[in-house]
């Protein structure tokens, strides 16, 4: 860490039903055009126990303020990022990197071969960090992004072993649930929805 750094400590654990209020107030900061409805959250929360298909974590501070969450969707040997986002105001740090390893390694813990995601075709800084952890593009969604109809970049990600740091992003230690992380500036964080069929305002990838 490089002299005159301010560290934020951060802690990931799983996310649980009384989280999705706060969640709730980052979404239209940092989804404004499709931010998920409460409806969404425990939708997806009601599948996140053991030998259910979902994994949500959320990034909080000291004082247990949620600034970052994640979520995963593995089924078979497949899994799918369906949410990051990162407060603004922790955006920066190597917090939204974290939050991806998370994903990655509960991924590969339930035993899946490859990882997909969706990333706005414009989002070039949360691409590049996407590339940092060996996602590659496999194609492009004509207007998945909905109401904005903007295109998505389809990255998948084959080989799911504990991301090399020295590779990635400087984190000081791994991301584990409920343990502590230090956070260090870092020049990419994603902030990406999974568009739900359901709802087209709603739009997480």
């Amino acid at each position: 860490m490089t002299a005159g750094t301010r560290t934020a400590r951060i802690t990931l654990r799983a996310m649980r039903w009384w989280d999705i209020a706060p969640v709730l107030e980052l979404e239209p900061l940092l989804f404004p055009e499709d931010a998920w409805s409460a409806g969404m959250y425990w939708s997806e929360l009601a599948d996140a126990h053991p030998g259910g298909s979902r994994h949500y974590t959320v990034a909080t501070t000291e004082e247990g303020v949620i600034v970052g969450y994640a979520g995963l969707m593995a089924v078979g040997a497949e899994a799918d990022v369906q949410t990051i986002g990162v407060d603004d105001r922790y955006q920066g740090r190597g917090l939204g990197a974290a939050l991806l390893a998370d994903l990655i390694e509960e991924a590969a813990r339930r035993g899946c071969t490859e990882l997909l995601l969706e990333v706005r075709i414009d989002n070039f800084r949360a691409q590049r960090l996407y590339e940092r952890f060996g996602f590659a593009p496999v194609g492009i969604r004509r207007g998945y992004y909905q109401p904005a109809n903007v295109d998505a970049l389809v990255m998948k990600l084959d080989r799911l072993d504990a991301p090399d740091p020295d590779a990635t992003v400087p984190i000081d230690s791994e991301p584990i649930d409920g343990e502590p992380i230090d956070t260090e500036p870092n020049d990419g964080e994603p902030t990406e929805h999974e568009p739900n069929e359901n709802d087209t305002e709603e739009d997480h990838g």
